[in-house]
């Protein structure tokens, strides 16, 4: 019997409000209103719609809503133009596009192959 691996997504649609803390091994979809941390093993994709006050902690991210907290990435950041970010951020690779607003301090590292 063989099984296809399908990569999962949780989705939080508009309209939608929890407060508490989030958990996802796979990637996470968020268009309503987040209180609370976030621990994402693969994509985090936060809409125009969305918001996030807490830290939020993803292998890579596409923000083009709102977050107040901290934003560790492991690989990736990418701040779209409708975003707005305070709070101090954290990853190997940034893009920020024009009309982003980012409000706090960057730490960007290298992976350091021996």
């Amino acid at each position: 019997m063989s099984k296809s691996v399908t990569p999962a997504m949780t989705f939080i649609s508009e309209g939608t409000n929890i407060l508490g803390d989030i958990k996802s091994e796979h990637d996470l979809r968020i268009e309503g209103y987040l209180k609370g941390t976030v621990e994402v093993g693969g994509m985090l994709v936060l809409s125009p719609t969305g918001k996030i006050e807490g830290q939020v902690h993803a292998r890579t991210a596409t923000i083009a809503g709102q977050i107040i907290g901290n934003l560790k990435g492991q690989d990736k950041i990418v701040l779209e133009s409708t975003s707005s970010l305070v709070g101090d951020l954290q990853t190997r690779e940034l893009v920020i596009n024009e009309g982003a607003v980012f409000q706090g301090n960057c730490t960007m590292h290298r992976d350091e192959k021996k």
